[in-house]
This record gives C-alpha cells, structure tokens and sequence, in this order.
C-alpha cells in the first residue's frame, strides 16, 4: 500500500484480557489507510469482534489504537464515534427504536444537529442505501436482509469515515448478501468511505478487499486475498477455509489444468477459462495420469475438515 496515503487505523501492540481471565488479544499490530477496503479473517475465538470493538473505544486494552492520528481515549470519544462508525453481527443490538426512521435518527440528534439537519441526513441515507417507503416500518418487523440494511443506514446516517462491519454477510439469503456487497462497495467508492471488516465468508473477500490480515490474537500474516489464500500452511494452521472457486481450480490442475495462479471468483474463473481456450484453439484439455488420483486424494484430506 501506498505510504503516502493517511493511515486511518494505527493499532499498535494491542493486547486485552476478558473480565474472566481469557486473553483475547495479545499484541495486534495493524494500519489501514484511507480508503481502502480490508477484512480480518481467524478462527473461532481469534479476538476478531474484540478487535473492531476498540476503534472506537466501546473496549480498551493495553496497546495504542489510533484514528485519523488521534489516540483512541476518553476524551476523544465523542469524536472517534462520528469517525468509526460499527455495525453489529446481530442487526438486534442496533435497531431499538419504534420506526426506521427513529433509529436512523437517533445519531445524528444525539450528534446535537439540527431538526432540519437530521432529517435531511436520514433522506440522503434512506436513498443511499435503497431504503425509501420504510421509513414508518418497525425494524423489528423487516426481513433479515432488510435488518442488517437498516443496521448499516442507522450508522451511516452519522457519516462516519469509517465502517467496521462484524459479520456483515452472515444469515444473508443470496440476493440480500449480493446487495450488501454493492452498498458497501459503493460507499467506498462514491464516498472514499475506509471499510474495515471481519468475515468468515472467504467466497466474499474477493469481492470485498484490497488487504486480508489474518488475526489469531495477533496479527499472524497480511496480504492481497490471492497472497493470503495462496498460502496452504497458514491457512491450515490457522483453520481457514478458501473460497470454492479457488478448490475447483486445484481439482482442475489435478487433471493437467495449467494455472499457476488460482482464480478466487466466478469472474477470475471464467476471464482464466476464456484465456486458456482462445490459447488451444477453443478447447480446453483436462487428462487423467498416473499421479492424478495421488493428487485428488491429497486435496481431499487437505479439505476433509470442511
């Protein structure tokens, strides 16, 4: 990444102890700049939500966590607040009002705006995010898909800087999640928003981020998804899973597909596909050899734990 560019997010060394004694985290080190686009990616238990939590101070640990180059304390909270902006797993947590309207409202007055201000931030945000005629609904009675917008328009409507999303695909139907996607992708680019999240869904990393840093307590590897998914021990001492496209790709080269870097989407996989087509004359040759069912076995035991 550029160097030029301001870093938005500087986490240095952070470490945090649950009230139960479990260490969460111990000595995360991360910077993320401007703009960009990054998901955290872990196991179970890795200290991911416990990490999105102190950007904007609802938890504190030992270590320095930085915003925009202001520390991350006590006296800046109100300001980090309109900066980091968090969206919740579970879109429960953040609706609470009786309308849509109300909780998207319910930032910016408590950011002390204006009548006239707030309900012209919850419009633009209510349009942005393709949530017009729900304005009366209660939150509580919308669909999964609706909720989880609704979460995210509920933070937007402060226009923070910066969006950390916890999960934001997960419960999803595959419409919603696809919509989702293109909001978030939309606000990056037609907003310059900073999207920091934390996923287990590897079939959406490619679509969703410039870096992937893989947290387990701390931060034990970072790099492009196709760094990151390429490498077979980190993701298996790490307990990750790759995206399906890419396991398709290593069964194809099994059977003398030539590839040497492993698509990650459908678009990659058909651009490759096209590729090696026009090459051999419209076809493409797969052939069974002698050490091709070594190879099949070996892939199999390798994802035999998903």
């Amino acid at each position: 990444m550029n160097k030029m560019k301001k870093e938005a997010i500087s986490v240095k060394n952070l470490t945090y102890t649950h009230p139960d004694g479990t260490k969460a985290l111990e000595g995360a080190s991360l910077e993320v700049y401007e703009g960009e686009r990054v998901a955290i990616v872990g196991p179970n238990g890795a200290g991911k939500t416990t990490f999105l939590l102190h950007l904007n101070g609802i938890l504190r640990g030992s270590g320095q966590v930085e915003v925009f180059g202001k520390k991350v304390d006590k006296e800046k909270k109100e300001e980090i607040i309109k900066e980091v902006g968090i969206v919740f797993q579970d879109p429960d947590d953040q609706l609470f009002m009786p309308t849509l309207f109300d909780d998207l409202a319910f930032g910016p007055i408590n950011m002390g705006l204006k009548e006239d201000e707030v309900r012209e931030r919850v419009e633009k945000t209510i349009l942005s995010l393709g949530l017009m005629g729900y304005e009366n609904r209660c939150p509580h009675h919308l669909s999964g898909g609706e909720k989880k917008k609704a979460a995210l328009a509920a933070v937007m409507s402060m226009e923070p800087k910066i969006l950390v999303l916890d999960e934001p695909t997960a419960n999803l139907d595959p419409k919603s999640r696809e919509e989702l996607i293109k909001i978030v992708n939309d606000l990056n680019e037609r907003e310059g928003i900073t999207v920091v999240m934390a996923t287990h869904d590897v079939n959406a990393i490619p679509a969703l981020a410039d870096r992937v840093f893989v947290l387990n307590k701390r931060v034990v590897a970072e790099g492009t998804a196709q760094e990151i998914f390429s490498d077979g021990a980190l993701m298996k001492a790490n307990n990750l899973e790759v995206p399906e496209v890419f396991k398709l790709f290593e069964v194809l080269r099994c059977f003398g597909y030539n590839c040497e870097e492993l698509p990650l989407s459908i678009d990659k996989a058909i651009e490759h596909l096209t590729r090696t087509a026009e090459v051999n004359g419209g076809h493409i040759h797969l052939h069974i050899h002698e050490h091709m069912h070594d190879k099949v076995k070996k892939l199999r035991s390798e994802y035999k734990h998903h």
